[in-house]
């Protein structure tokens, strides 16, 4: 029996984990996060353990959902979505139940996440979480459906976008004043470029708030780029550390880490999938007009818009989003005589440094990439960033490139 010290104890060290779906891709992988949580539970903390769907289920899901439909209804399909997160909070439950650890599972409507309307890309508007906040005091591990909500409008259930777990980790971890935000995963934290794609990416062991929402705005996918403006806004610490194992590596992010100018590559990252959506309207603000209407006609998010054109011929958005979305908006365009989808595929390679704009850094990514033979169609210029706009064939070799200069 747990003593009236211990508690006290555990509500003052209530701890946030969130595991993405590639270290809960197997049952024994479940097995052995439920073995870690166990641990924790044992050693007194309270834990809010929110997960995502195993390993490929999402992408399975989405793949299913055009097999049926060529234009999915955006309700049914976030129905459709958030089964997968179902699945792997009541198998961690019972996981973690089989090994003496009181557990219940929740969804983020049960959890109390409430969202805005709008489906496939909403936006947390409250946490109202009395059930969690009982089993908490219970000392049960509460398990987390990340990636949903829903709507005290409509009543709908939604989801926040691909990623959107980590948003759901660190609005619990605010909602409930939690000692730090762990986001676990099968890599030991931030790198300076994805390791699986740059050999000698570094390990950054600190990163400040600032730093991390560039990188993420820019693509790294490390992390959620809402989870980070949240937890930036609230001052919420995160830490990204291994799934499974401990070898005592981490990245943490926080408002202390160093924050200088300098024109030293802090890392590189990259959006895979790019394309120009062309309005036919020279007016910016019309532009954005007919593109929105269009949107919200065909119940589609808007996407993260990275760039925009005018000239007489009409409007350019450089555009972004999840690989079901922008084949959501080909489509879409493709019934509009007033928009047109460019097919050309692009893809954007960012240097995250402070200083960058007034250095002859853009000199130097000019030339390394013109020595690769990978040509720039656009540079783009940020507070923290430098970008260029490549061909999506030459995404990895840009990415290669730019990593090396000051390596």
């Amino acid at each position: 029996m747990t003593s009236s010290n211990a508690r006290t104890v555990q509500k003052q060290s209530l701890i946030v984990q969130k595991y993405g779906g590639s270290s809960l891709a197997k049952p024994e992988q479940i097995q052995s996060v439920a073995d870690s949580i166990k641990k924790l539970h044992d050693a007194g903390h309270q834990l809010l353990i929110v997960v995502s769907a195993m390993g490929k289920t999402t992408d399975q899901l989405v793949e299913l959902a055009y097999k049926v439909s060529n234009s999915p209804n955006r309700r049914e399909l976030d129905m459709l979505l958030t089964t997968g997160e179902r699945i792997s909070m009541a198998l961690m439950s019972m996981a973690l139940n089989d090994r003496g650890v009181p557990s219940i599972s929740f969804t983020g409507s049960q959890a109390g996440i409430l969202t805005d309307e709008l489906h496939s890309s909403a936006r947390i508007v409250d946490v109202r979480s009395p059930r969690v906040t009982a089993e908490l005091d219970r000392n049960h591990v509460v398990v987390l459906a990340g990636f949903q909500g829903v709507s005290p409008v409509t009543k709908e259930v939604t989801t926040l976008g691909r990623g959107g777990s980590d948003t759901s980790a660190v609005a619990m971890a605010a909602s409930f004043k939690a000692e730090r935000c762990e986001i676990r995963k099968d890599v030991d934290g931030v790198y300076s470029a994805d390791p699986h794609v740059v050999g000698d990416a570094r390990h950054l062991p600190h990163l400040h708030y600032q730093q991390l929402l560039d990188m993420t705005f820019w693509g790294a996918k490390v992390l959620h780029y809402r989870s980070v403006e949240l937890a930036a806004l609230l001052q919420i610490p995160l830490v990204v550390t291994l799934a499974h194992g401990d070898d005592g590596a981490q990245t943490l992010i926080d408002g202390t880490a160093p924050m200088y100018e300098q024109a030293q590559i802090l890392s590189v990252n990259s959006h895979k999938e790019v394309r120009w959506i062309r309005v036919s309207a020279s007016n910016m603000s019309k532009a954005f007009e007919i593109f929105a209407n269009a949107l919200k006609e065909g119940s589609l998010p808007l996407p993260q818009i990275l760039d925009s054109t005018v000239s007489p011929e009409g409007t350019s958005f450089l555009v972004t989003a999840p690989t079901e979305t922008l084949n959501a908006i080909g489509q879409l365009a493709a019934q509009k005589q007033e928009l047109l989808m460019d097919q050309t595929e692009l893809s954007t390679v960012t240097a995250t440094c402070q200083g960058s704009f007034a250095s002859p850094l853009p000199d130097q990514i000019a030339q390394h990439l013109s020595r690769k033979s990978v040509m720039i169609h656009k540079m783009l210029f940020g507070a923290m960033s430098l970008s260029v706009v490549v061909a999506a064939a030459d995404r990895e070799k840009a990415l290669q490139a730019i990593h090396d200069i000051h390596q």
